[in-house]
């Protein structure tokens, strides 16, 4: 009965209680919102530059250098000789492991890129089926490209120029489905992975290149020991065509840049919710205002003045839980709209079920909010005249 009265209450005023749940619902949603995709981002940016100390690749922009080779969300730099990159950096005994990617082609908006069976390693790739690429023009799909692609074993298809979809088609040089991967949650997911003569194969024949002339993008570098951090990155900057850019740097130096305009996010969001709050304060003050006959009957009919007072604790604890709930299904329903329509791009694997400490600390806060708010004008309750209340009305 208690909880039915409640209910009755905040159904009386539908528009108000609307809007009290609405607007703390919204709060809700932005910083829970702002939280998990801050979280969750730099937990993929952290797992996708592990066991990545370094970036080689053509002289231009660090940021840009690191996003196209690392996360390949962006146009490369340009390429490097093969030969230098093996002279300066492969051979230097600070280096424990090299693996270099060449790319530029796309099938259908997925980037093609040749490399190694190190990478493959790198990323712990577990094949769901076939096997890696053994010779020229063989591809390994990622999880999510044979899954977008509806792609098979032994499948054929033409590369399309450059990295975008309408590209101009390569017709003479079809690649074929060797294996196709485990999802993995990295980068690898979203890749069509072959040999790096498959990449120069289709761009030049092999009678008209020498060794000294092969090109690659870029070079994934991890050293044996944190001098080899120290030292290469100078050594390469300053005495050679290359640039080395330090994936950990470049990564915390674009946190910094979204920090900001994450800061701001959350504050909004927490004045939002302080705004919520007031609006329970006025409607409940209102209540006790415009009501104070019922109140006062509630109490001749035997209700204590302390359950009255429960009762309007609790519809504001409850007008809070409500807009708390809503804001988690609004949060959950954009990070899904961002899976379905940014994952193909920026591989934005977002966990929707994980409730994290943030959002629990956002109930507490929600509900003392609810309290307080509830709590100021239901102290009125204690200051009503039973006789003069019933004898003016």
């Amino acid at each position: 009965m208690f909880l039915k009265i409640v209910l009755k209450k905040i159904w009386h005023k539908k528009l108000s209680s609307l809007l009290c749940i609405v607007l703390m619902g919204i709060g809700v949603a932005i910083i829970s919102l702002v939280a998990n995709l801050g979280k969750q981002l730099e937990k993929s940016f952290s797992e996708n530059i592990s066991g990545i100390d370094m970036v080689v690749g053509a002289k231009g922009s660090p940021l840009q250098l690191i996003l196209s080779s690392v996360f390949h969300i962006d146009a490369p730099t340009g390429n490097i000789s093969l030969e230098e990159a093996n002279r300066i950096v492969r051979s230097n005994p600070q280096v424990k492991s090299f693996i270099p990617l060449s790319f530029g082609d796309n099938f259908k908006g997925y980037r093609i890129v040749g490399s190694t069976p190190a990478l493959l390693e790198k990323y712990q790739a577990v094949f769901q089926q076939g096997q890696i690429f053994e010779e020229p023009m063989q591809v390994v799909l990622g999880a999510k490209v044979a899954e977008d692609l509806e792609l098979k074993l032994d499948n054929t298809f033409q590369s399309a120029h450059g990295l975008d979809a309408e590209g101009e088609t390569h017709e003479q040089k079809p690649y074929n489905v060797s294996g196709i991967l485990q999802p993995t949650g990295s980068v690898i997911d979203k890749l069509i992975l072959c040999d790096l003569s498959s990449i120069w194969n289709i761009h030049i024949h092999e009678d008209e290149v020498h060794e000294e002339d092969r090109e690659i993008t870029a070079a994934l570098v991890n050293f044996r020991s944190p001098m080899g951090l120290m030292t290469m990155p100078r050594i390469i900057n300053e005495n050679s065509t290359m640039q080395a850019a330090l994936p950990s740097i470049e990564m915390n130096r674009l946190l910094s840049l979204f920090g900001s305009a994450i800061d701001i996010s959350k504050y909004l969001a927490y004045l939002i919710v302080v705004i919520s709050g007031l609006s329970v304060f006025i409607s409940l003050y209102n209540s006790l205002k415009e009501e104070q006959e019922e109140k006062a009957l509630m109490m001749t009919l035997g209700a204590s003045r302390t359950t009255v007072f429960g009762l309007l604790l609790t519809e504001g604890l409850l007008l809070s839980a409500l807009g708390y709930i809503l804001g988690l299904v609004i949060s959950r329903l954009v990070m899904w709209l961002i899976n379905q329509f940014f994952a193909k791009e920026y591989l934005m694997n977002l966990n929707l079920w994980e409730i994290s400490t943030y959002e629990i600390y956002l109930l507490a806060m929600a509900l003392v909010i609810g309290i307080i708010s509830a709590g100021l004008p239901s102290i009125g309750v204690y200051r009503i005249n039973l006789s003069e209340t019933l004898a003016k009305h």
